[in-house]
């Protein structure tokens, strides 16, 4: 942008997802640690979520904190990533993070895979 500063592509975390990355960082002993948020090709739909604790941001990461929690995301995966949000959902069948990605066209029913 002309006057110096970047325009970010968003990536939202909701307080209920911050405060379990922060549970399960402390159950495995690295309360320091943040949640790395990547896509890679795979699963049924083409592409797939990742999740995976991550001591410190890489250098092109974005980081997202919310409540002193950290989201890291790379930026090839915030190409596909871009305005969506990082929420965690509980249910009987079992608890999970659920992204709500505006950009996949399509999506499969584990909710980790989708199309763009």
């Amino acid at each position: 942008m002309p006057d110096g500063t970047q325009q970010t592509r968003a990536f939202h975390v909701t307080p209920r997802a911050a405060e379990e990355i922060a549970a399960i960082a402390d159950r495995q002993g690295r309360p320091e640690a943040g949640l790395r948020v990547s896509v890679s090709a795979g699963g049924c739909s083409g592409l797939q979520y990742g999740f995976d604790l991550a001591d410190s941001a890489a250098e092109d990461d974005l980081v997202v904190t919310v409540e002193g929690t950290n989201v890291f995301v790379d930026a090839v995966s915030l190409d596909f990533l871009a305005g969506s949000e990082l929420d965690w959902h509980e249910a009987l069948i079992g608890s999970h993070f659920v992204v709500r990605n505006p950009q996949a066209t399509s999506g499969c029913g584990c909710g980790v895979s989708f199309a763009v």
